[in-house]
């Protein structure tokens, strides 16, 4: 059985969709989605994400169900799943991690088709040089999270320009 909510997140509507086994789906959704009620098996992850986006909550304790991924995708989503909070690694560090820095593409793909965004935190990811690479839900959303995580290291391109100009 499976079963879903909407979590009104302070930067955009989630859908959150669980199975018996776990966390099944954490994904933006348009604001137009309909609200539903909160099922019990729901609540936990409602609760952590308020912690998170409160900033009390740095790591989540959820069951997460990646059954339905191939799995290489898994193994990527486990390894991206222990990224620290506040912390990036690079498509080529997971790849090499995993024993072939050729794989650094096949990483950005499962990591891309992470159906369970912040709880695996595919949003810590850049590019080799540290560069924004592309986000399922949007470089701004991923801005914002990275942001949320560590505002020294990531702050609003309007204050950095603020900051040259005041300097």
């Amino acid at each position: 059985m499976n079963f879903s909510t909407t979590y009104p997140s302070p930067i955009g509507k989630i859908l959150i969709e669980a199975s018996e086994t776990g966390i099944r789906k954490v994904t933006f959704v348009d604001d137009s989605w309909p609200d539903s009620e909160h099922p019990e098996e729901l609540l936990n992850c409602i609760d952590q994400l308020d912690e998170y986006f409160s900033g009390s909550r740095v790591s989540f304790d959820l069951n997460v169900d990646l059954s339905t991924l191939p799995p290489f995708h898994q193994e990527v989503l486990r390894l991206v799943k222990t990224i620290p909070y506040g912390k990036t690694r690079s498509y080529e560090q997971i790849a090499c991690f995993l024993g072939n820095p050729k794989l650094a593409r096949a990483v950005g793909q499962a990591n891309g088709n992470n159906p369970i965004a912040i709880i695996i935190p595919c949003h810590r990811v850049l590019g080799k040089k540290g560069d924004l690479t592309g986000y399922a839900h949007g470089l701004s959303i991923k801005m914002k999270l990275l942001q949320l995580e560590n505002p020294k290291n990531y702050l609003p391109q309007i204050k950095l320009f603020q900051e040259v100009s005041a300097g």
